[in-house]
């Protein structure tokens, strides 16, 4: 529907009327409108282009089952290198061999850590430097609960042992075994010298 036109008549009775009226506050008035002179052409300015939202176009890709963290291999790869590069490359082919070995397959937490412990502080006090931990790789949980458990609980807590003190200031680097030592079940464990 249409909005009908003021006729002739209806303009000229308007006009008199607003020429009658007073203002209830001119100072206000007055202030809040610019003369017309100064009135100036506000420059026209592009409105940029906005790209269509996609729901979950910047969403990450889904981790693995039940994954809160990165696994353990990932994280261990993308650890930089603190020892000779070389001697690195050795290592994760299997070139290099142990010094020593603790196998902490099958222990429970409670006694894996302090065996940890004892281990590679005694292999650094006698000047070991490469030493092999093999932690088995773990067994599936025949319950699924409310709260993930990774596979193989002493495979993902050994390296986080060896990142904190006492074990941290007697470890350069930690990596996967390579598979003649172990594979995914078992990490290297390279010390620094003992001083």
């Amino acid at each position: 529907m249409s909005r009908r036109k003021l006729t002739k008549s209806e303009l000229e009775l308007w006009q008199q009327v607003a020429q009658k009226a007073e203002r209830l506050h001119p100072h206000r008035f007055e202030a809040a409108v610019p003369a017309p002179q100064a009135v100036h052409k506000m420059p026209s300015v592009s409105t940029p282009r906005i790209e269509p939202f996609v729901l979950g176009h910047k969403a990450m890709p889904k981790p693995a089952k039940h994954s809160l963290k990165p696994a353990i291999s990932h994280m261990l790869a993308h650890t930089p290198v603190q020892m000779d590069h070389k001697s690195f490359g050795k290592m994760k082919r299997g070139k290099l061999k142990p010094e020593g070995r603790l196998d902490l397959h099958g222990m429970r937490v409670d006694t894996a850590h302090p065996a940890l412990n004892r281990f590679i502080l005694g292999a650094q006090a006698s000047g070991k430097r490469l030493v092999l931990v093999i932690t088995g790789k773990g067994k599936d949980r025949d319950e699924p609960g409310p709260i993930p458990t990774p596979r193989g609980m002493l495979r993902n807590q050994v390296p986080q042992w060896l990142s904190l003190p006492p074990l941290a200031q007697a470890v350069l680097q930690v990596t996967q075994a390579h598979i003649s030592h172990g594979g995914d079940g078992a990490y290297y464990v390279y010390l620094k010298r003992n001083r």
